[in-house]
């Protein structure tokens, strides 16, 4: 392990949370934009405060995987990790900087598209990045016993990473943001629609961490209650879109007042978010299921490698012994 860490490797690694922020969540203008094809793909936001921590992030994570690779060539770091992470980076960059963070505030169809890349693209791949055992790996033994493991094995480290109240935490965001003043209050008010991104991002972060076991957790669940943790966060995901599908009138007033003259209506924006969230959220969910089922297989598949060997050295081991017994006795 290096003595001396490159300064902006940790800095990077540590600023995830600071994406979560209120200081680097994209303000948006309240005036809607017509939609059409030429603006739907070309009405990108691009604002400094959002894309360059974000490039920051990937040069800071790049940083670290070089210093590992350099000090530990025969175990550096997975590719699968780092690709997991700069696809979380690229995602988030889509969510907040692509025409879906332009129209977000005008179009509610856009606002969940937005959410469901935070909390179900972008969470889960920069959770499987490992940015913590990344740096772990980086940092001074000094830095790490001091700083970096206590914070892990903290108090409050414990409490937030426990499964039962990192699932309640994300249900009770989705519920929370949707059903109070808050949802339409983001809409309104650029500093309380920041705190709404720093919820959702925040709240897939926790839901994500203890499922994902990519990096160093207080708690480690079985496959089995992971398959149980994350089916469980479909039927509170299916009723919320249903509701928001079913509902017989505009739920927010920011998105019922709105002035503008091209479609969708605002009832007919409203239903699509809702079909949106359950057809797109469940089918996420379900893709995470299936892809712990296969992990989860190949696991029990390399413990049963595992015991077959062990089977067959003790069986080695025996005919030697009795080989050794059979020529001590003689004939």
């Amino acid at each position: 392990m290096p003595r001396h860490v490159h300064h902006g490797a940790v800095a990077g690694l540590l600023s995830t949370l600071l994406l979560a922020s209120p200081a680097t969540v994209a303000a948006h203008g309240a005036e809607p934009l017509p939609l059409d094809a030429r603006t739907a793909i070309t009405a990108w936001s691009l604002e400094v405060h959002i894309w360059l921590p974000i490039v920051l992030l990937a040069l800071a994570y790049r940083a670290g995987v070089r210093s590992v690779t350099g000090a530990h060539p025969g175990n550096p770091v997975p590719r699968r990790r780092a690709l997991a992470w700069y696809g979380g980076l690229l995602a988030l960059f889509v969510a907040l900087q692509s025409p879906i963070a332009t129209y977000d505030t005008t179009l509610f169809s856009a606002h969940m598209v937005q959410h469901l890349l935070l909390t179900m693209v972008v969470a889960p791949l920069l959770v499987l990045g490992a940015p913590i055992t990344l740096l772990l790996r980086v940092v001074s033994p000094s830095a790490r016993k001091r700083v970096v493991l206590p914070v892990l094995h903290s108090r409050a480290a414990r409490v937030i990473s426990f499964p039962v109240i990192a699932w309640l935490v994300f249900a009770g965001v989705m519920y929370g943001s949707h059903f109070s003043p808050l949802f339409d209050a983001a809409l309104e008010n650029v500093f309380v629609h920041l705190l709404e991104h720093a919820l959702y991002l925040g709240a897939g972060l926790l839901f994500w961490w203890p499922v994902v076991g990519a990096d160093p957790s207080p708690w480690r669940m079985p496959h089995a209650a992971r398959l149980l943790y994350v089916f469980l966060g479909m039927p509170y995901s299916s009723f919320l879109a249903l509701a928001i599908y079913s509902a017989s009138g505009v739920l927010y007033p920011h998105y019922a007042t709105l002035q503008r003259d091209w479609r969708p209506t605002p009832l007919a924006d409203q239903q699509l978010a809702g079909g949106i969230m359950w057809v797109g959220g469940d089918g996420l969910f379900l893709v995470a299921v299936v892809a712990m089922v296969a992990v989860w297989m190949r696991a029990e598949e390399a413990e049963g490698k595992r015991a077959d060997a062990r089977l067959d050295r003790e069986d080695v081991r025996k005919a030697r012994i009795a080989a050794r017994e059979a020529a001590r006795d003689g004939p």
